[in-house]
């Protein structure tokens, strides 16, 4: 009976806790308590950094800059772009919604082909503007309307402007009329302003339209170019720049077929 109470005795001793541990309470492993440690500092970083972007008076919104993209042409000032972007002066710089400024001012100033607007951090804001270029001009109501190589009419002036193409449409009885309408006609003219050389664009005063096959250049010096349909418009105004070249004192030439071009008059 001794033998088996020590047993006993030595199974209670083996079993008990070390000393300077109370029974009950396990300690966390020292890797566990960094992981802890590191989590509450990421998770205060977060916080902090929460409130410096959006709560806290240091990434506002001070300053809106406007510049408009190198060659770019520049008819609009920097107070109507300034005007319709609209950007919330002391607004949080995180919380600037760009896409929505950006559509905002392409449907106020349609002369604006496109935006971009960018950051600068810690306070500033960037807009960076191209404006539309003119390749021809249409007659409209209020005097004329400017027209790009897009086919989109995004302006409309008094006075018609030196050295860009007039369109001037003659279509009402055009056997071709009930193919192409007038619409597509004008913007097949405009792809032929377009294709001009710029020599040649500002040399054309007006572009006569009678059909959708029988386009017609009227230049300076009273020379005329018969240009045909649309079709091809690049090759046309290569074959015509050599033309004029070989003939330089023709009146009339004809790259309606640029393989085949012809020259007359002079």
């Amino acid at each position: 009976m001794a033998r088996a109470g020590s047993v006993a005795q030595r199974q209670r001793a083996s079993a008990a806790p070390e000393s300077g541990q109370r029974p009950g309470r396990r300690l966390l492993p020292r890797s566990r308590i960094l992981l802890v440690l590191a989590l509450v500092a990421a998770v205060g970083a977060a916080g902090f950094g929460a409130w410096a972007l959006y709560g806290s008076q240091w990434l506002r919104i001070e300053k809106v800059s406007v510049a408009w993209e190198p060659d770019s042409r520049q008819e609009l000032t920097a107070d109507q772009v300034l005007a319709e972007a609209a950007v919330p002066l002391g607004a949080p710089m995180a919380s600037l919604d760009k896409g929505a400024i950006e559509d905002r001012l392409l449907a106020a100033l349609p002369r604006l082909k496109s935006v971009k607007v960018v950051r600068a951090w810690p306070h500033g804001v960037g807009l960076k503007v191209t404006e539309r270029e003119p390749s021809a001009q249409v007659p409209a109501p209020g005097g004329f309307a400017e027209v790009d190589d897009e086919g989109v009419r995004f302006a409309e002036i008094a006075e018609p402007l030196p050295s860009v193409p007039l369109l001037e449409p003659d279509m009402a009885d055009a056997p071709s009329a009930r193919r192409f309408d007038e619409d597509r006609t004008l913007r097949e003219a405009v792809a032929v302003a377009a294709a001009l050389p710029e020599p040649l664009a500002e040399r054309t005063s007006v572009i006569r339209i009678e059909s959708y096959d029988a386009i017609t250049l009227e230049l300076s010096d009273d020379q005329t170019v018969r240009w045909g349909s649309p079709e091809d418009s690049s090759a046309k105004a290569e074959a015509l720049t050599i033309l004029m070249k070989a003939a330089p004192d023709a009146r009339h030439f004809d790259v309606s077929v640029p393989s085949a071009p012809a020259a007359s008059g002079g």
